[in-house]
């Protein structure tokens, strides 16, 4: 596996209805490098987002969809998504303030 930063680890976070509804449980939902593992993304993100505390880390891994363009049919890449709940204590992250 390659040497992960904390920088590299967190690709975007993912705005979707049901991740909205997890913010008010102090749930957050990122995509994450394919390789990364819970602990790289708890580490990443108590780096990232300053007065953060990670309680758990839940991840899964998604399969790329096929695409049809003619005759032709490939696939779309892997991802990789990341749903971490932070502590009662710890401070919201603010990138997802203003949503």
């Amino acid at each position: 596996m390659a040497d992960l930063k904390y920088y590299d680890v967190i690709l975007k976070p993912v705005i979707t209805e049901k991740s909205m509804a997890g913010m008010g449980d102090k749930k957050y939902t990122f995509l994450v490098h394919p390789e990364a593992n819970k602990t790289q993304i708890k580490e990443a993100v108590e780096k990232m987002f300053e007065g953060t505390k990670v309680k758990s880390v839940n991840t899964m891994n998604c399969e790329g969809k096929k695409r049809r363009r003619g005759m032709v049919v490939g696939k779309t890449a892997k991802t990789k998504k990341a749903i971490v709940a932070l502590t009662p204590e710890s401070k919201d992250i603010e990138i997802f303030a203003g949503l």
